[in-house]
């Protein structure tokens, strides 16, 4: 790939969502970049990848399962059903939190050289798409495992994890360009993403969670983004016998839209001073 770039005055503001298009395989050698550097010196490396959400699901499975007597529905194993709600979950928390710092963690590259800026987190929210693959193998060996057959809604999961991707991603814009003026946000962060795993229907079901609130507010549990997109995995791995509540899948899809609208709006008007400011 080569081109000319030419420095004037409001050229950057003019030609930015073109120059997101030259500069696409800076995508590819931030997000390569960032998977070799994840694991480094690490004594197992990749394996953490496995390890993570097995132990998660194994923590959940005896805390919601057997502690709080929390029950699947026939025919659903409990471990598969909390795995299936880790699978979204753990992209959008391992995206967002990359994101958030990604920023910051390229000062040099940002003081230095021009590109638009929204390419690094959005290289660092497509990186967490290689901890999801390598999740949905997991997921496939442990159905294989109790025998559980996917539902053929399975060929609509792109749609979720697209959702999925521009909740991390709008969110990632709004909270690292925050971060850079407001470093407090690196602290913020972590309790946000330890709130909303918890508030997110990964160890029960949404229709349990709602049963705890009354009719007129129980819209407020979708109000959680993530709260839709597991309901909708699980309805595509699993079928009819969990089908979400489209209303509330409705209400998760508006707040991504505006997360990606304000994450947008926020990153492009603090973009001018990031190289100052870092």
């Amino acid at each position: 790939m080569s081109f000319e770039v030419i420095i004037e005055s409001g050229r950057s503001e003019k030609n930015y969502w073109k120059d997101l298009w030259r500069y696409r395989e800076l995508f590819y050698i931030l997000s390569w970049r960032d998977l070799k550097v994840r694991y480094k010196q690490t004594a197992i490396g990749v394996i953490w990848s496995v390890l993570r959400p097995l132990l998660t699901m194994m923590i959940f499975t005896f805390v919601f399962g057997k502690v709080a007597g929390l029950k699947a529905p026939a025919g659903i194993p409990y471990s598969i059903l909390v795995f299936a709600g880790l699978l979204p979950w753990q992209f959008f928390a391992n995206g967002l939190t990359e994101a958030s710092n990604s920023l910051v963690g390229n000062e040099r590259l940002i003081s230095k050289v021009y590109f638009p800026r929204m390419i690094i987190p959005a290289a660092s929210v497509i990186t967490s798409l290689v901890d999801l693959l390598i999740t949905f193998g997991i997921m496939a060996v442990l159905m294989a495992i109790y025998g559980v057959i996917p539902s053929w809604n399975i060929l609509l999961l792109p749609v979720f994890i697209l959702l999925a991707f521009a909740a991390s991603f709008g969110a990632g814009l709004w909270l690292t360009a925050l971060n850079v003026k407001y470093r407090d946000f690196k602290y913020v962060v972590p309790v946000m993403i330890q709130l909303g795993f918890y508030l997110s229907p990964v160890g029960y079901l949404s229709s349990k969670a709602a049963e705890l609130l009354p009719e007129k507010i129980r819209f407020l549990f979708y109000l959680n983004p993530m709260a839709g997109i597991i309901d909708g995995f699980r309805w595509c791995i699993f079928g009819g016998t969990l089908p979400p509540d489209w209303n509330g899948v409705l209400i998760s899809l508006a707040v991504i839209i505006f997360l990606v609208f304000m994450g947008i709006r926020t990153f492009r008007r603090m973009e001018k001073s990031f190289a100052d400011i870092i």
